[in-house]
Parts: C-alpha cells; sequence; structure tokens
C-alpha cells in the first residue's frame, strides 16, 4: 500500500488522460508544490458528494476508485495561483483515507494492475474510426496541441486507450464514469463505450 494525497474533482481522470487545472486553494497549492519538487504523483478521485472549493461545514464523498496523475508542466503566473498539466497514469483503489486539519485529503491506497494490450476487435473497430475521425477534425481546426483535450501518442490500435478516451469525452453520470473506470477488462470496457456511443446516435453502422 502507499499513502498519497488526494485531489478530489467533479471529474473522472482515466489512465493516459490529460489533464489542465489551475490551483489556488492554500490545501492544494502546498501540495503540488511538493508534488512538483519530489516528482510524486497525487490521486485524483470523483467527488460523490460536496463542492470542488471548500466550503465551512462541507461533508464530502469520495468516490473509491481513482487515478495516479503526474504533473507534466506548470506555471505560476500570479502568486497564489498554479497553471498545471497532469497525464493520468495507473488507477488505484482507496483502501482508507482522513480528511487532515487544513482539508486535504490522504489515503492509502493499492494500485491497480494496467491495461493488458489488447488490439481493437473488429466488432469494435467503428469505436476506434469514430475516435480517429474526432481527433483528425480538432487538428484541422487548429486548436492549439496544449487544448488539445487528447494528447498523443494516439494509440487507436488499443482497447484500453481507445475506451478511456471515449470516458473523458461523452457525458456520462458519476455512477457511469466509476463503473467503466473500475471495469478491469479494456475490452469490456469498450463494449460498454459502444453501447453508449450507439445509444447517442454517435456511431455509423
Amino acid at each position: 500500500m502507499t499513502s498519497i494525497p488526494l485531489f478530489p474533482l467533479n471529474t473522472v481522470l482515466y489512465p493516459d488522460g490529460y489533464l489542465p487545472l489551475q490551483i489556488f486553494e492554500v490545501r492544494y497549492l502546498d501540495m503540488i508544490r511538493k508534488c512538483i519538487m519530489g516528482e510524486q504523483p497525487f490521486g485524483v478521485v470523483q467527488l460523490l458528494d460536496g463542492a470542488e472549493v471548500r466550503k465551512p461545514g462541507q461533508q464530502e464523498t469520495l468516490a473509491p476508485v481513482g487515478t495516479l496523475a503526474r504533473v507534466i508542466d506548470w506555471a505560476a503566473p500570479l502568486s497564489g495561483l498554479l497553471q498545471i498539466k497532469c497525464m493520468g497514469m495507473q488507477r488505484f483503489h482507496i483502501v482508507s483515507s482522513e480528511q487532515l486539519k487544513h482539508g486535504l485529503w490522504m489515503a492509502q491506497v493499492e494500485t491497480l494492475p494496467p491495461d493488458k494490450t489488447i488490439p481493437i476487435p473488429q466488432e469494435q473497430q467503428n469505436v476506434a474510426d469514430a475516435l480517429g475521425a474526432l481527433i483528425r477534425t480538432l487538428q484541422e481546426q487548429k486548436i492549439p496541441p496544449e487544448q488539445m483535450p487528447l494528447q498523443p501518442p494516439f494509440r487507436l490500435d488499443e482497447c484500453g486507450w481507445v475506451a478511456n478516451r471515449w470516458c473523458e469525452l461523452l457525458s456520462l453520470s458519476a455512477m457511469q464514469k466509476q463503473l467503466l473506470l473500475s471495469q478491469d477488462n479494456p475490452v469490456l470496457r469498450l463494449e460498454l463505450v459502444q453501447d453508449m456511443l450507439t445509444e447517442n446516435g454517435l456511431l455509423e453502422e
């Protein structure tokens, strides 16, 4: 088990996902500075109850599964403000957690195994093709690389990578996002994503 600081958010970070953040709360400024200095990851977990910005008397409920994040770039444009860019690493399961006096969450976590590298089955090739088409559209729009919601390398031939990117892009409920993040089988995760895309009319038959 490993002890890590947590960053609860109203979103879910998946392995290899890109997450830009603006940090201004004292509890997170100190945490992120230590992570940058020590080249250490922190844990991103979904807030099931409560708000991202701390309020007096607020109770925060954390999801049981999250993703380690590493800072790949940062800037401090103003005193008391950090702008960071993070990439998702390995998934983890929270064994125990506690909130410290100043509001920071610390947790004992067990990392979960990374996705096996499995090629896209023919039945789900339309899911990868649709993601490839979306990436090309964004590139044609000349969106700056740091503003792209997906970062290279684009592993469009891997079940886990394709499924995870769609999980980030789709408008899903907290329960759906947690279900997909907790799913250990990348092929099954891709099949679930395919069902959701089909239901929303986003896939060509």
